[in-house]
């Protein structure tokens, strides 16, 4: 099966379920047109060398269904300790600097480049940031994108104990109490199989999807919004 070459010109991406493997093109801009385009199809960016684009969508794909979102005794530990408080929006750029940083994500893919098109995605309302804060230093946090009520997950970072299982755990309650059903993590790793997340076929994550695009996107400062409002539970 070939790989597509996008034309910067044209914003359009072949359908994943015609390719074997997780690569369904290459190229392309990073417009933030082309980028709402690419999660509507289930479809991402993810590469490392800046202007090397390659577009991915997973034939396993990570997903946590918010019924099953797992908090761990010593994660209920922490929480009573009360030592972490949560904000939305508040620095996204500041997150994203520290995935990128982060040694335990890897996030080598957050180069320049990356990091300007989802600055902007987050100044249109698109792409969303979870900060975690004991006093007043960030100590970790979690970014992604929202269509539709598909949360998109794209990276985290942690400076201190289960910094950021704690604000993907008030993420994940804040979705839940409005109702929406998951949170699309991407691609599985152990520490987001810990919290509940599960694999799913791409087939069947692309049929979820188009069921939750349905709904209204929550354009905005999710940090502005009564419903991203409280603290983390259990």
């Amino acid at each position: 099966m070939p790989i597509y070459l996008l034309d910067e010109d044209e914003l359009w991406f072949p359908d994943p379920k015609e390719f074997e493997g997780d690569v369904v093109a290459v190229g392309g801009d990073l417009s933030e047109d082309r980028i709402l385009t690419a999660y509507s199809q289930g479809i991402f960016p993810w590469y490392n060398t800046p202007g090397e684009r390659v577009w991915f969508c997973p034939e396993v794909r990570s997903v946590l269904m918010l019924d099953n979102l797992h908090i761990s005794h010593s994660m209920r530990n922490e929480i009573r300790k009360k030592r972490y408080h949560c904000t939305v929006d508040k620095a996204f750029e500041q997150v994203m600097l520290g995935c990128r940083s982060g040694e335990r994500e890897n996030a080598t893919w957050i180069h320049d480049e990356i990091l300007e098109a989802y600055v902007k995605l987050h100044e249109l309302g698109f792409s969303h940031s979870v900060e975690v804060w004991q006093g007043e230093e960030l100590i970790g946090g979690l970014y992604g994108s929202s269509l539709g009520h598909m949360f998109f997950g794209e990276s985290m970072f942690s400076k201190a104990t289960n910094a950021s299982k704690f604000g993907f755990i008030f993420l994940a309650q804040k979705l839940k109490a409005m109702g929406w059903q998951a949170i699309d993590c991407q691609v599985q790793t152990s520490h987001l199989q810990s919290l509940g997340a599960e694999e799913m076929p791409r087939a069947t994550f692309l049929e979820f999807l188009n069921e939750h695009l349905e709904f209204p996107t929550l354009v905005g400062n999710w940090g502005q919004m009564d419903c991203f409002q409280g603290k983390v539970n259990f």
